[in-house]
């Protein structure tokens, strides 16, 4: 992942245009009238042999005549020019290109690259960075830079609008300048061969001008690069985006039920999800989602009453609301004896709130104060239609300041068109949402719960793990590898089972016979009645052919299933291997739930897990939700809950509820079992039996690669490293120094508390009273690929962890410096803890290949000054209140290991 020279494409101070021409509708033609007439004030260098000028600017023949090399390059050249233009532009000092010409993919060189590939190797060395190729090109109005062949000028604004689609670029274009809508930077990737939506998504969530960032994605590379920086960039801004190709023409074959189950856009829906970003399904949904976030007040919770003038449009909102994943609030006697004291004998009496068609305009008033006071709704819908009684005109101007000055969501919808101009507005002019349709206002209000629902995924503090469990991995790793020693694809029941034992995830014993006399055998040394399964490599779903027969009382029926099997094998499949048979005791909960949990490997996203409903009807049922690992408590938790199942897992009539920690838990194994182990992938365990008892997996199945066939990062989010904890001793007790994780919040919010005022100051440069839930949850949750927090932790005197001590670093994206802080309890200074911690971070940050931590720190704090110079670094005076600290990582004389 990388920023470095974006900003030489984003804010150029000079562009020239390689392929400049005069000729009518080319792009080189197109390109100097959109850069001329956009009123960009630097220069504008046409480049071409074929003119000594083009549109009255003075042109040079080639690269090597230009008179000093420009901030940007922009190609509209034959595709077999691009490279060497490239090595041309990189050699004179460029550092942003913009490749407008399509085809490099599909030509070669003489060497047998593709175009676009000997593109990159000659921008490489000069970590030349390039949009496209066969893009649109790029616009930044606040700049007047139209570096495009699009066919108008965008309107400034303060949105930035990121396509893969050159044609959906110019379509929305097109849209929203008939819309007034204006952006702040207008980026079309085309085939996203170097500048992608990670690096754009880096470089724009920190960018003033750009308030939100909206995408139109048709796929996704990268995915680790990609979801770092639109969780960081969601932690700022909103992100919504589009996410085109829903629906997959053409199953791929698959081992599991999971991998048959876990569609690839369910993979995409995860992932958006958990990156914060709010997904919508159209133009016209991307766009009032912006408009909704910035003139809404944030939705507090779910609980939605919807006041109306008429009952159709309550109804039609109601059934949108519901059918949305939305919550109608009940509302309570006492708002209901409030509504009662002043409405007309005939309103509605629930919510809906209809007011009636002939409700004088103060009735509207009281009703959204008397809702807008009522503790047990969140977000207010109101919805007129005209009426010859009151104009709409005198409802929206009694309503409008009272909406204005609302503390919760309210949202209107003003139905029809001249007779509720003026009344729409009126709203519009205060700042304040209006829709025209009960289900476009609907659709915008879960715009906002479902952003909501996104952010708080993003801060929520987990639980903590009732029970710490640690994982054999050795003797899971023993079994994968014999397996694959073997020439083993898939591993047997017995040897699934052995890998889900080595995780502590409760199985059904599991004995193997390669007979039926020696599965009268086993069946007897175990407790009737018994289930007896075959075993081959070439049979994915045992139950298809027969091969699994349960409730077994004696010997004899043991026997006759096993022949049977074989038989029926015989005539069914009859290339089939048989390894044997696999013999267990009948597992006997009549209370419990079938549940699957698996895990697939996603082409682009990596490890995905999956829950729901299970048994042999699992993919007819198809009641699944995906979610991308590492877990913890609160996301599978969350994942459990998309189900329909959870509510039959909450337990009814004489079934009681199911063990959901010990479900929670199971979810979590598995998604460490596919973190550690990267051979593993696709697995399932169907069924799943989860009941009051606790859960037991009864059949396992699991598919395994060499990890040589493996991508090099795997996971799509960096899991927990737990690699890096160690314990140091001080003053004669152990201390773990680890890094810092969401379940942290409780005992860092304590650890905060009991700072003093000057070490807060020290620290953060002002004086903060109280820390906010979401300022601690920003400290614990952090993105491992570009932050590290390690803490000194140990249990206080009550066996409780508590937090000593905290260093913390943030990289920039390329990887070439580290910022960072520290503060260690007031009450711990000069035991050495502030230095082990500080050395342990140095370590750390070399390890990883940068260049330089830097920090900064108030004149007045000595002990830190002094700490640092003892640890290498350079102080230097920054102003007269602060100094500036910065210790070199690489040894001298030694080149920069940051790259593109």
């Amino acid at each position: 992942m990388t920023i470095r020279n974006l900003k030489f494409m984003f804010n150029p101070q000079s562009v020239a245009v390689i392929g400049a021409s005069k000729k009518a509708n080319s792009v080189g033609a197109t390109v100097m009238r959109s850069l001329l007439q956009g009123g960009f004030d630097g220069a504008i260098i046409p480049v071409t042999p074929n003119y000594k000028a083009v549109a009255g600017v003075l042109a040079f023949p080639d690269v090597a005549s230009l008179p000093e090399p420009p901030d940007l390059a922009v190609i509209c050249t034959p595709p077999s020019t691009v490279p060497g233009l490239i090595a041309e532009l990189g050699d004179r000092g460029t550092r942003a290109a913009i490749v407008l010409t399509a085809g490099l993919e599909r030509l070669q060189d003489d060497q047998g690259r593709s175009l676009q590939q000997a593109m990159l190797d000659a921008a490489k060395p000069h970590l030349l960075r390039i949009l496209g190729p066969n893009c649109l090109g790029l616009m930044i109005p606040r700049l007047g830079l139209n570096a495009s062949f699009a066919h108008t000028n965008p309107l400034p604004g303060q949105i930035a609008f990121i396509t893969q689609s050159g044609a959906m670029a110019t379509a929305v274009l097109d849209w929203a300048t008939a819309n007034g809508l204006g952006f702040s930077n207008f980026v079309s990737l085309g085939n996203s061969a170097d500048v992608d939506f990670g690096d754009v998504i880096d470089f724009l969530g920190s960018d003033p001008h750009t308030r939100s960032i909206l995408l139109y994605i048709e796929s996704i590379t990268g995915a680790r690069k990609f979801m770092s920086a639109a969780r960081a960039a969601a932690r700022n801004k909103p992100v919504i985006a589009i996410k085109a190709g829903r629906v997959t023409e053409g199953a791929q074959a698959v081992m599991s039920h999971t991998g048959a189950l876990a569609g690839a856009d369910d993979v995409v829906e995860a992932a958006l999800e958990r990156a914060g970003i709010l997904r919508v399904e159209t133009i016209e949904d991307l766009f009032d989602a912006v408009e909704t976030l910035a003139r809404a007040r944030p939705v507090m919770g779910e609980r939605v009453a919807i006041v109306t003038s008429g009952g159709g449009p309550g109804v039609i909102a109601t059934d949108k609301l519901i059918r949305s994943g939305g919550n109608l609030a009940t509302l309570s006697d006492d708002t209901l004896a409030q509504l009662n004291s002043f409405l007309l004998p005939n309103w509605s009496r629930r919510n809906p709130v209809d007011i009636l068609e002939d409700a004088p305009a103060e009735h509207y008033v009281r009703t959204l104060e008397t809702l807008l006071a009522a503790p047990d709704i969140d977000a207010i819908l109101f919805i007129h239609a005209p009426t010859a009684i009151v104009s709409s005109r005198t409802i929206a101007q009694t309503l409008a300041p009272v909406a204005k000055a609302a503390r919760r969501t309210v949202l209107t919808c003003w139905l029809g068109k001249a007779g509720v101009a003026e009344a729409r507005q009126i709203f519009t002019d205060v700042g304040l949402p209006t829709y025209d349709t009960p289900e476009d206002a609907v659709g915008a209000l879960m715009q906002l719960v479902n952003y909501r629902r996104n952010q708080e995924l993003l801060i929520e503090t987990p639980p903590s793990v009732p029970v710490e469990f640690t994982p054999n991995v050795a003797a899971a790793r023993s079994v994968i590898d014999a397996a694959l020693a073997a020439g083993q694809t898939v591993l047997t029941e017995p040897e699934a089972k052995a890998v889900l034992a080595a995780y502590e995830i409760p199985t059904v014993e599991t004995a193997v016979a390669t007979t039926p006399d020696e599965c009268v055998q086993l069946a007897q040394a175990m407790t009737f009645p018994v289930v007896v399964k075959i075993l081959s490599p070439d049979i994915t779903h045992k139950s298809n052919v027969g091969g699994v027969a349960l409730d077994l009382d004696t010997p004899e029926e043991v026997r006759a299933a096993a022949a049977g099997m074989l038989k029926r094998l015989k005539k069914r499949r009859p290339q089939a291997r048989v390894s044997g048979f696999s013999v267990q005791q009948m597992a006997r909960r009549p209370d419990a739930h079938e549940l699957i949990v698996g895990a697939t490997t996603d082409p682009v996203f990596g490890p995905v897990i999956l829950f729901g409903q299970g048994g042999i009807a699992v993919e007819i049922i198809h009641d699944r939700a995906v979610s991308l690992p590492p877990l913890n408590l609160k996301l599978a938790r969350e994942l459990v809950n998309r189900t329909r199942v959870s509510r039959l897992l909450a337990g009814y009539s004489h079934r009681p509820p199911a063990d959901m920690t010990a479900i929670y838990l199971t979810l979590m194994k598995v998604a460490q079992l596919v973190t550690d182990l990267p051979e593993v992938v696709e697995l399932d365990i169907n069924p799943l039996f989860a009941d009051n008892q606790g859960v037991l997996a009864l059949d396992a199945r699991m598919r395994i690669v060499s990890t040589w066939q493996l991508a090099a990062t795997h996971l799509a989010i960096r899991p927990y490293p737990q690699e890096l904890e160690e314990t140091i001793v001080l003053r004669n007790r152990p201390v773990l120094l680890r890094p810092i994780r969401p379940e942290d919040e409780p005992q860092h919010q304590a650890f905060l508390k009991q700072l003093t005022e000057e070490d807060i100051q020290l620290r953060f440069f002002v004086s903060i009273r109280e820390f906010a839930h979401s300022d601690v949850a920003r400290f614990t949750q952090i993105d491992y690929d570009r932050a590290m927090a390690f803490i000194a932790t140990r249990p206080d005197d009550s066996g409780q962890p508590e937090t000593l001590g905290v260093v913390r670093s943030i990289a920039d994206p390329d990887n070439h410096q580290a910022e960072f802080a520290m503060i260690v309890r007031s009450d711990l200074k000069g035991m050495g803890l502030g230095r082990a911690l500080l050395d342990k971070m140095i370590r750390y940050c070399r390890h990883r290949g940068m260049d330089e931590i830097i920090g900064e720190t108030m004149r007045v704090n000595t002990p830190m000054i002094r700490l640092s110079r003892k640890c290498g670094f350079e102080v230097s005076s920054a102003d007269d209140e602060t100094v500036f600290l910065r210790l070199n990582l690489k040894p001298k004389g030694s080149a920069s290991s940051a790259g593109g």
